[in-house]
């Protein structure tokens, strides 16, 4: 090649093969995702032929996790929620509890330890926004009853894993992974006898809290205003280069000054900006770009994955399958049921809810990284996300069969 130009060829090849795999995934009716994870397998770095930088793409990674976060924060609203908090909420905590459990217990059984087991748990216990709100649309279920229910449930699994992202880092040392070292701050307050890991998750309470009240009390003032402003310019291109510029200024802020994840800062920022009149008009003008970004990070999670856990561990992977797809789906249907809801809503539910994605892939990637998980963890997290990402469609068309039986 005449430049070395990695970036740029990363980029290229990613959304290249992203593209031809996705047209293939689409004409045979498979959720998109699942051939953003297929270009990823073909040229991470076990498989053969062309191999990706593993270091730039996880780069971009970042960027798509803090576009696909303001993404959530863009689409939460609290009203949505309150309207159906007395089935989300018991739900979505319920169920949660179930599936950790059983990731726990098959963790436990391949010998990780708890600390392991409990973030395995966690990321197998959260669906994909994406896949989900996809195949709702396209059954027109969004916006009646039972999409409402099952947007709510997600929103409540969403906010779960936002606080398990923040309380992780401060832990990791108690759950078997390396301890983040303690701050002079930190060493001080442990003097007052709560010892070094109670200093540290007082002081990163101190600054979520910090953070979060900034937000809330300015920030929900000066992003709509400031996005007004911009808009009385009539400048299209100024309007969505403002609307990006808060989402990475907010997320890298948050991070520098007040040592919460990217994740947590954009979530926030598109929480607040939901709050303005505008947040339409911002969401539209940038989903081009965080659809990209979105690609490039499944295309990066796929090329973490090693294939030869199919045929090393099949049991294993057979397992957490069953958890995803399995478990998940009985627990959100008797749950959906016996909170007096029809099987319609139940079906809908199970098979809404009984597949893995993005959050699955930052919560096991912070547990690889912290040395609390093995690697082993995030190929059998990627696995059983493609098998039920797979799946998804057909037990969507189970769930429509027994609902027109009835």
């Amino acid at each position: 090649m005449p430049h070395d130009t990695p970036l740029i060829t990363t980029i290229a090849v990613g959304l290249g093969l992203a593209f031809i795999f996705g047209l293939m995934a689409h004409r045979l009716r498979l959720p998109l995702i699942a051939g953003y994870l297929m270009a990823g397998v073909v040229i991470g770095p076990f498989t053969p032929g062309f191999v990706a930088n593993q270091e730039l793409a996880g780069e971009l990674a970042e960027l798509g996790v803090i576009l696909l976060m303001f993404g959530v924060g863009l689409h939460f609203s609290p009203r949505d929620l309150l309207a159906v908090r007395a089935v989300a909420v018991p739900g979505a905590l319920g169920q949660i509890a179930v599936a950790l459990l059983a990731g726990l217990a098959l963790a436990v059984g391949l010998g990780w330890g708890v600390g392991a087991g409990l973030v395995f748990g966690l990321s197998l216990s959260v669906a994909s926004t994406v896949v989900m709100l996809r195949a709702l649309q396209a059954r027109g279920m969004v916006k009646d009853e039972r999409g409402r229910i099952a947007v709510g449930w997600l929103i409540v699994e969403d906010l779960v894993m936002v606080v398990v992202l923040v309380l992780i880092p401060p832990l990791a040392g108690l759950m078997g992974g390396v301890a983040i070292p303690v701050e002079d701050g930190a060493a001080e307050v442990a003097r007052l006898g709560i010892g070094p890991i109670g200093a540290t998750l007082l002081i990163t309470a101190v600054k979520v809290c910090g953070f979060v009240g900034l937000m809330l009390v300015f920030g929900s003032k000066l992003i709509p205003w400031l996005l007004h402003y911009v808009a009385h310019t009539k400048q299209r291109e100024l309007f969505r280069l403002s609307v990006l510029a808060i989402a990475l200024g907010v997320a890298v802020g948050s991070a520098t000054f007040f040592g919460v994840s990217f994740a947590l800062g954009a979530f926030f920022a598109g929480m607040v900006m939901a709050g303005s009149s505008l947040s339409a008009q911002a969401m539209k003008d940038t989903l081009p770009l965080r659809d990209a970004f979105a690609v490039l990070f499944f295309v990066s999670v796929g090329m973490l994955f090693d294939p030869s856990v199919l045929w090393t561990q099949p049991l294993a992977v057979i397992a957490v399958v069953a958890i995803v797809v399995g478990v998940k789906a009985v627990t959100a249907y008797g749950l959906t049921r016996a909170m007096g809801h029809s099987q319609a809503t139940a079906l809908t539910l199970a098979a809404s809810l009984a597949q893995i994605g993005e959050f699955s892939f930052i919560l096991v990637a912070m547990g690889v990284d912290l040395a609390i998980l093995p690697e082993a963890a995030r190929d059998l997290v990627v696995a059983a996300a493609l098998v039920s990402i797979l799946m998804n469609p057909l037990l969507f068309w189970m769930a429509d069969r027994r609902m027109a039986a009835a």
